[in-house]
């Protein structure tokens, strides 16, 4: 079965449906660097708290393990969140989107988000024609 083969034949599935881990990995739409992005979401709030990018690889290792792993683009290697800092994520589910080119996860976290303590990493707002920063960094 083709990738958009797939993702058609879910459209009209019924809740409980099931396709192989495998064939689903397969079918994801997988850039040209082979990544996919991913929304990181706090699961208890709903809070986003950041964007960023999973190959295949980090994504098997995230959904065996249950710590969340991302594709490090600036480093080129895989990234375990918290593996320095200790602000791990905890995986509770993980969603892709209808076309199989976005995934959602939902998280536990553990300490802050983003890198520079603030809870997440969207502290940043556009308001008319200015961009402002909404949250101050932690002492």
């Amino acid at each position: 079965m083709t990738a958009d083969a797939l993702w058609l034949q879910l459209e009209s599935a019924e809740a409980g449906h099931a396709v192989a881990l495998s064939e689903a990995l397969d079918a994801i739409a997988w850039n040209d660097t082979g990544l996919i992005p991913v929304i990181t979401q706090r699961h208890d709030s709903g809070e986003v708290l950041m964007l960023a990018w999973m190959n295949c690889t980090a994504l098997q290792e995230t959904l065996h393990s249950g710590q969340v792993c991302y594709w490090s683009r600036s480093r080129q290697q895989l990234w375990r969140k918290g593996e320095t800092s200790g602000h791990r994520q905890r995986l509770l589910s993980a969603h892709l989107d209808c076309d199989g080119d976005a995934l959602l996860i939902k998280v536990e976290q553990l300490g802050p988000a983003c890198h520079t303590g603030r809870s997440n990493c969207f502290y940043n707002d556009l308001d008319g024609d200015q961009l402002r920063v909404a949250v101050s960094r932690p002492a």
